[in-house]
């Protein structure tokens, strides 16, 4: 079970099998899964269909944002390109439409001023025409049939296609020679709005209105100003005077001003573009090196140094990082050479003292053997002088192997091996010992070959160490020994309930000379090397060594070892964290808690009879998942099955027990 599981422990009386873990692992919020046996996961259809589109949207733009994330000269131009075309878009608009304001300004000034002209003209025109004197009635009749015709020709022949004349009569149902007159074959009735007319008509203001100008010859209409006046003809009738003016001439002005402003602005948007991207390569080349240089470095390469041209800033800092460089060389070659010194003098020491050492220890034997002859206090001495002579052969042993591993001459000699005759060999060696702390050392999970390619000596080694310290540590209680393979590992664990480990001695148990408590005693004479040799053991073998404890509540120590000798580890078959670790214990409380009050049904208040406490029975076997084991790994669900031997011996459950001894008198070991 990994940390933070709410599921309940496999035995607990009143659990079911078959539920989820409640809510947190997956689980519907009573802990049975939903109507139909599926569960249900990832809310809601469209929630679930938006993230699939965001998926699929984001998968193409991934190597994209990640170029983006990685590379600061490209931010850098990307930055200035965006700005620059900034400030090129806002400054062409505000030169464009100055240069459009200019422009129109002047053409609507010149249309004003030309139409003040001929609204004057005509106007003299018809007062000329109206009191001409000796003119007779019928010639001067016929002269203003066509007066309106003609005097459109003439107010347009000044113009030279620069100006249009309309005139429109402002009665309805006239005849034809009092109809729309109009030069330049524009169409009178779609060129001037009605909303100028009638503002024409009903004032004697002059009056201009923006326009399109359309034709009855086919051509394309074009953009215009239209001024327009109501006057008096040659017979005293109000007519409506227009000038339409096209603005094809500034349209053009105008667009020939975009397009230079836009080629402009590209041209500047390219340029600064360029000159930064060449400004920030002066920088980022320096750090690009640096940061190579710096990856080189830290991969050993102690000699690599900056190239250093000029004398500014960036020169200065390749400067500061070569004589880094130097230091960290230097300092690492002194470290090494005393590395060294400190190895080379730790093994010579140790095989110098070989030889007194032998001396000694046949000298400490003769006396060892004729202590009966001698008193009381001489023979205790002769028998203390054994124990600590082997305990001093024990600690230039390790010592010697210490420096192997320092020195990398440390062999793995690997061959398909049984971890479960390692084990028995382990245990018989500490029976002596448990029997002295009164410990039962319990075995679990050898029902099953646990085979891997493994030196059996550094494996049984290891192996030993650990059981003599949860003999050790144990406190008299039961140890756990419990073997497991899955996928491509194995694993042992051993599991004791004594002291425990403090929060971060977890990681400080492999250090050397390391002890939890200095002044406990020592019954076996320990080194305090023993784990510290036993994890670069397990390091040889590409596996894991590692611990977990609680203060009082034990500890485990975990071996992960591949099936073979080159297979990378993914994961290991026992979790590092027990089952019956005190916070696993609590959650499973909770979760039965939690169980029997969905199970209670509700009865009102007064008619609740009280409830039978049930026996604690024996827990039931059931399958089980372990949470440690990877996706795909292989890994078989195994049931959890207690056997117990008569005569009190020691009990083994299944490959894949949770690893929890059980006492005699039926209370659990912690």
């Amino acid at each position: 079970m990994s940390a933070g599981s709410t599921a309940p422990k496999p035995g607990d009386p009143g659990v079911r099998t078959g539920r989820t873990a409640g809510p947190g692992r997956g689980g519907s919020r009573s802990g049975r899964l939903p109507r139909g046996g599926r569960l249900l996961q990832g809310g809601t259809p469209g929630g679930t269909v938006f993230r699939l589109f965001v998926r699929w949207v984001r998968r193409p733009l991934l190597p994209a944002l990640r170029l983006w994330r990685r590379n600061i000269q490209l931010r850098v131009v990307a930055g200035t390109l965006l700005m620059s075309l900034g400030v090129v878009l806002l400054l062409g608009i505000v030169v464009i439409g100055q240069v459009r304001n200019g422009l129109f300004e002047a053409k609507e000034k010149a249309a004003q001023s030309q139409a003040a002209g001929g609204f004057s003209a005509a106007q003299d025109r018809a007062a000329t025409t109206s009191s001409a004197p000796g003119q007779q009635e019928g010639v001067r009749a016929g002269a203003s049939v066509n007066w309106r015709s003609t005097l459109v020709e003439q107010l347009a022949s000044g113009g030279q296609s620069a100006f249009n004349v309309v005139a429109l009569s402002l009665e309805t149902g006239e005849a034809a020679s009092r109809g729309a007159r109009a030069s330049g074959e524009v169409d009178p009735t779609t060129s001037i709005p009605a909303e100028l007319r009638h503002s024409v008509a009903q004032g004697t203001d002059t009056f201009q209105q923006s326009t399109r100008i359309h034709y009855t010859s086919g051509k394309a209409s074009e953009r215009g100003l239209v001024i327009g006046k109501r006057l008096n003809d040659a017979e005293g009738k109000q007519y409506e005077l227009y000038y339409l003016f096209p603005l094809t001439q500034e349209e053009d002005s105008l667009t020939l001003v975009k397009g230079t402003l836009a080629t402009a602005g590209l041209f500047v948007v390219v340029l600064l573009g360029a000159i930064a991207w060449l400004m920030v390569r002066q920088v980022v080349t320096p750090v690009r090196m640096a940061a190579g240089i710096a990856e080189r470095l830290s991969a050993g390469r102690l000699q690599e140094r900056m190239k250093v041209t000029g004398e500014d800033d960036i020169a200065r800092l390749g400067e500061a990082f070569n004589k880094m460089a130097q230091s960290l060389q230097l300092k690492i070659q002194q470290l090494e050479e005393l590395s060294r010194m400190q190895r080379r003098f730790v093994s010579d020491v140790s095989h110098e003292l070989r030889t007194p050492l032998t001396t000694v220890r046949m000298a400490a034997d003769v006396i060892h053997e004729a202590r009966v002859d001698f008193d009381p206090v001489t023979a205790r001495s002769a028998e203390l002088l054994g124990d600590q002579l082997d305990r001093f052969e024990s600690l230039l042993s390790d010592l010697l192997e210490i420096s192997r591993f320092d020195a990398g001459a440390a062999a793995l000699e690997a061959e398909p091996i049984d971890l479960r005759q390692v084990v028995r060999r382990v245990i018989g060696g500490a029976e002596p010992l448990a029997e002295r702390k009164g410990t039962r050392i319990v075995v679990v999970g050898d029902k099953q070959p646990v085979v891997a390619e493994a030196d059996a000596r550094r494996v049984e080694r290891v192996l030993r160490n650990l059981v003599v310290n949860a003999v050790e540590h144990g406190e008299g209680r039961d140890v756990v020994v419990k073997l497991a393979a899955a996928g491509g590992a194995v694993a042992v664990a051993v599991r004791d309930y004594g002291v425990g480990l403090k929060p971060g001695e977890a990681t400080r148990v492999f250090n050397r000379f390391w002890r939890a408590d200095p002044a406990r005693a020592r019954t076996t004479g320990g080194t305090g090397l023993g784990l510290s040799i036993a994890v670069e053991d397990a390091r040889l073998h590409g596996g894991w060594l590692q611990a977990w404890g609680e203060p009082g509540g034990g500890s485990q120590f975990r071996l992960t070892l591949p099936r073979t000798a080159d297979e990378p580890l993914r994961g290991s078959p026992i979790p590092l964290e027990p089952e019956d670790s005190r916070r696993n214990r609590e959650q499973a409380a909770a979760g039965r808690a939690q169980e029997n009050a969905r199970r209670v049904p509700a009865q009102p208040a007064g008619e609740r009879p009280p409830l039978p406490v049930p026996p604690r029975l024996p827990a039931p076997s059931r399958a089980t998942v372990d949470p440690t084991a990877l996706p795909g790994s292989g890994a078989r669900v195994v049931a959890r099955a207690a056997t117990e031997t008569d005569g009190g011996e020691t009990t083994t459950a299944g490959a894949g027990g949770n690893g929890n001894a059980e006492r005699e008198d039926g209370t659990r070991g912690r």
